[in-house]
């Protein structure tokens, strides 16, 4: 170890006010110091002397070690100041960030140096480790991996991961998410999965900062066996929206009863301001006929056989909102028959004319049948009118055809 100990610019002695300084060798006044320190000849310390003195390290501060990586990138991108809060230029001025410190190790460059306690460790079998240099052909092929793992991260940046495809080969609707999220206390959802609904460019209008982008998506959840739910997640990016959806919707879980595990109990007219859901019971092996965002929350929530038709406005959102409302408020048999204090039979195509008894009241059957009115309330849809009695017919079945 060198006698003596040259003070650099980043070490600082520290002094308690003006109280002397302690050595081994005794008390040294702080004119001493500062005299001794503007002299040429500067008299070198003992090695005792100087494991005595408290050295603290400072680090100057700077323009480029004040401020976070966030906000020096926000001042090379031109994202601060009223014109960008505004939204002006914004397509001009939009690069791509990049991690500089990605691959960098402190202390490494092409000379080769090792220094103790950046790229080499301070000790080696008990002994301090002083600067030296690396081998030529060890340095090499050093410089030869950082560039092969550059131009690999390079390559992973410019791979595009083909995801999963969904209603349309662009769309987002249909895609799965997976499970949602563990809970904070541990809790896990991996017989759930996550379909996307919808996603879509929103804008709010803020007096500060204008027009304000961000992303809106509707992600249903289900696990297959009656529990599903959804829910709307909102960003600024669309990668943080999905997630906040998907992991939302598993806090709103509806429970849907189902018949004989593939189908709805009964007809059912569902209603969401302007969006009209009509869904009907069907046999087994009929499967979904319906709208391909109803298609995709049935088979989350195990609905196997139904039709369905949306009249009106086709907004996913009220879509989601009337099917979620009607498949909840449906009434299984046994419900209806203790309503009606009857017995619930059923009559199918296979069994002809024999009924088939599908609930019983508790409390056993009145004797007196229902009361039946002089008018039956019974709401016919004009388009089931027209196809019972063989008036529906193509659209292009009067279009007259030119025969060159």
């Amino acid at each position: 170890m060198a006698a003596s100990i040259r003070v650099c610019g980043v070490l600082r002695v520290t002094f308690g006010g003006v109280a002397p300084l302690r050595t081994a060798g005794g008390a040294v006044q702080r004119s001493h110091l500062s005299t001794l320190s503007t002299t040429p000849a500067f008299t070198p310390l003992t090695p005792a002397a100087a494991a005595a003195v408290t050295w603290q390290q400072v680090r100057h501060g700077s323009f480029f070690n004040k401020l976070t990586a966030d906000e020096l990138w926000r001042g090379v991108l031109g994202e601060t100041g009223a014109g960008s809060k505004k939204g002006r230029g914004k397509r001009a001025k939009r690069k791509m960030k990049k991690d500089l410190n990605r691959g960098q190790i402190i202390g490494e460059g092409k000379g080769g140096f090792l220094w103790p306690g950046l790229n080499s460790p301070v000790l080696r079998e008990g002994v301090v480790q002083t600067m030296s240099l690396r081998g030529e052909s060890e340095q090499q092929e050093l410089q030869a991996e950082l560039v092969r793992q550059r131009e690999e991260w390079d390559r992973r940046r410019r791979m595009k991961v083909k995801r999963e495809r969904g209603w349309t080969g662009s769309s987002w609707g249909g895609i799965s998410l997976g499970s949602p999220d563990p809970g904070p206390n541990g809790e896990t959802y991996e017989d759930f999965d996550s379909r996307v609904i919808e996603v879509k460019t929103v804008f709010n209008m803020t007096a500060k900062e204008g027009r304000k982008r961000s992303i809106s998506c509707l992600v249903a959840v289900g696990n297959g066996n009656g529990a599903a739910g959804f829910a709307l997640g909102k960003a600024p990016d669309r990668t943080t929206a999905l997630r906040k959806a998907k992991n939302r919707a598993i806090h709103y879980l509806y429970y849907i009863e189902r018949y004989n595990d593939h189908t709805i109990y009964h007809d059912i007219d569902s209603t969401v301001k302007k969006t009209t859901l009509r869904m009907k019971k069907q046999s087994r092996g009929y499967g979904l006929h319906c709208h391909r965002a109803v298609i995709t929350i049935c088979k989350l929530i195990g609905l196997k056989d139904m039709y369905a038709k949306v009249e009106g406005s086709v907004n996913l959102l009220n879509v989601t909102k009337a099917l979620f409302t009607g498949l909840a408020n449906q009434e299984t048999h046994q419900v209806l028959s203790d309503k009606k204090q009857l017995n619930v039979v059923e009559f199918q195509s296979e069994r002809g004319p024999l009924p088939l008894l599908v609930a019983r009241p508790e409390g056993g059957a009145r004797a007196e049948p229902e009361p039946q009115d002089a008018i039956p309330n019974t709401r016919l849809h004009w388009e089931d009118v027209r196809a019972a009695q063989g008036m529906k017919r193509s659209v292009w079945a009067g279009v007259k055809r030119t025969i060159w």
